[in-house]
């Protein structure tokens, strides 16, 4: 079992930058692969970014690339996303998400732990 939590979400003016952290419990935490992703008011939940355990391999969505960075420290327990360049358009609920493989990243069905969401608002 692995519980997330997410913290770092807020206010911030288009062009900023937030951080967002994900702390896991559990000591199998490390051996998790993770996910970032968001849910606009009234529309589906996205794929943002992906790390697979042992962060050597990352996955972004398009509309992220370049902007958005996503790492972890397994000392920790958590996995972060650094979020730059902030548009009104990555206004959103962004969650964090625990995967036992380390297929199909983007995929949020396959998912298996959720955390309960922080907000994200960029004011333009």
């Amino acid at each position: 079992q692995v519980q997330l939590v997410e913290s770092g979400g807020g206010l911030v003016q288009a062009g900023g930058s937030l951080r967002l952290s994900c702390a896991g419990s559990g000591h199998t935490f490390s051996s998790y692969a993770m996910g970032w992703f968001r849910q606009a008011l009234g529309k589906e939940r996205l794929f943002v970014a992906a790390i697979t355990w042992s962060a050597a391999n990352t996955d972004y969505a398009d509309s992220v690339k370049g902007r958005f960075t996503i790492s972890r420290d397994n000392a920790k327990n958590t996995v972060y996303l650094q979020m730059n360049s902030l548009k009104s358009e990555d206004t959103a609920v962004y969650y964090c998400a625990a995967k036992r493989s380390s297929w199909n990243l983007h995929l949020g069905g396959e998912y298996d732990y959720w955390g309960q969401g922080t907000q994200v608002t960029v004011s333009s």
